[in-house]
């Protein structure tokens, strides 16, 4: 042993390293060790799985887009459906759960399908945008909407009835069971209201001019009581009468999707966080029947089934937070606190305006809004309001998904395929 000391002496290694006696980490440092290593591992071997997955769809699904095709072959075009999840400020979050795992980097653009994004920035969008695309295929066929003589020229036109057949070699896709609830709604709307061409905010102006609330009287008191006149109601055009049976729609692929908001889902947004492959499996497999294309129809509310696709992913609602169930409420006390201070801005604004008096420094220094900001900061908010209410209605869980009878024969599910 002493020539070894003498060795390591003249190496420069320190002679006490020999007399130095390893001892087990602390108990803290063995709780953290183990935790830490326990979290690694748990998360190397997630995005492992996760990749794997992806590469499993990738070579699945390859094939598709290796097929030869000629010159003016179009691929395949799917539309996405993402709206808003409720009580979440970012709007977006639906469609980026697409991109992430049903896109999937890159199962859909493996297969040489193509896709279209229509989300909503606010509750019940999603379902405006489905009923406004509805009644524009139907006035066209209706011929009330007439392609310009211009465009038909152009290269690049479709005719309508080859741009109809390519929409419904496409499909449908899905994300969660709020979008869900909105597009069945705005497909019913779709297919029953009238096909005028209707300007929802100058009708919401014209309602709001009748109220009263800006009626300039001598008392310069605000009419809160006063009801709104109603509208006369739009009768349907003789073209535009609901059709007793509705055209073929492609088929539908419906992605569960729940986003969980709230500091009292931090546990279970961790163990999610450790458990993606989960959501790619099922965006893959979403992806998947897509591609394949095999369908079955979809299960109604009256086709003898306990559980029909009207009742998709609707375990997600009791993920919903509290404070969404009070939105009746909360708009309107915001309401009712416009309304009362718009009755002092009023007075300012018109006094200001008349000059019955003069403006304070305050006033001079920040302008108080005039009477047109006035009423177009009303438009805003009442437009604001009362989509939020409606929006919140189509989703809430005590709303039943809208349905008509003759969707029965024409809505279908992509489906596994069959090996």
């Amino acid at each position: 042993m002493n020539g070894v000391r003498a060795a390591l002496r003249f190496t420069g290694v320190p002679p006490w390293l020999l007399d130095k006696r390893p001892k087990l980490p602390s108990r803290n440092w063995l709780i953290f060790l183990s935790f830490t290593s326990s979290c690694v591992g748990l998360y190397a071997y997630d995005r492992r799985q996760c990749r794997a997955i992806r590469q499993e769809y990738i070579d699945k699904v390859k094939d598709f887009a290796e097929e030869r095709v000629d010159s003016m072959y179009r691929p395949r075009r799917v539309t996405v459906y993402g709206g808003r999840w409720p009580g979440d400020e970012d709007y977006d979050q639906s469609l980026k759960y697409f991109r992430k795992y049903v896109k999937a980097r890159p199962i859909l653009v493996a297969a040489a399908v193509d896709f279209t994004m229509v989300g909503g920035k606010r509750l019940g969008d999603v379902a405006e945008r489905v009923a406004d695309f509805i009644k524009a295929q139907r006035r066209r066929e209706a011929g009330l909407d007439i392609v310009p003589e211009v465009y038909r020229s152009l290269p690049m036109y479709v005719p309508p009835d080859k741009e109809q057949e390519y929409y419904l070699e496409g499909g449908i896709i899905i994300i969660g069971r709020p979008t869900f609830k909105e597009f069945m709604e705005g497909l019913k709307r779709g297919w029953t209201e009238p096909l005028d061409k209707v300007d929802r905010e100058e009708l919401l102006a014209q309602e709001l001019e009748a109220d009263g609330r800006f009626d300039d009287v001598e008392e310069g008191d605000l009419p809160s009581q006063q009801q709104p006149s109603p509208l006369a109601p739009m009768a349907y055009p003789t073209s535009s009468a609901p059709l007793p049976i509705i055209p073929p729609l492609p088929p539908i692929a419906l992605v569960p999707f729940t986003n969980l908001l709230g500091f009292t889902k931090i546990p279970l947004m961790i163990w999610d966080w450790f458990n993606r492959r989960h959501h790619v499996r099922n965006g893959a497999e979403a992806a998947y029947r897509v591609i394949v294309g095999q369908t079955r129809p979809f299960v109604g509310p009256a086709d003898d089934s306990v559980e029909t696709d009207l009742d998709f992913d609707v375990a997600c609602e009791r993920w919903l937070k509290k404070s969404l169930f009070d939105i009746p409420k909360d708009t309107d006390k915001a309401r009712e606190k416009f309304y009362t201070e718009l009755k002092t801005k009023l007075e300012t604004a018109r006094a200001l305006a008349r000059g019955t008096r003069e403006p304070t420094k305050d006033e001079v220094h920040n302008p108080p809004p005039t009477e047109v900001e006035l009423r177009t900061e009303r438009l805003d908010k009442e437009k604001r309001w009362r989509g939020d209410l409606a929006g919140w209605q189509i989703i809430h869980p005590d709303t039943r998904t809208a349905w008509d009878g003759r969707f029965r024969d024409v809505l279908r599910v992509y489906t596994d395929p069959k090996k």
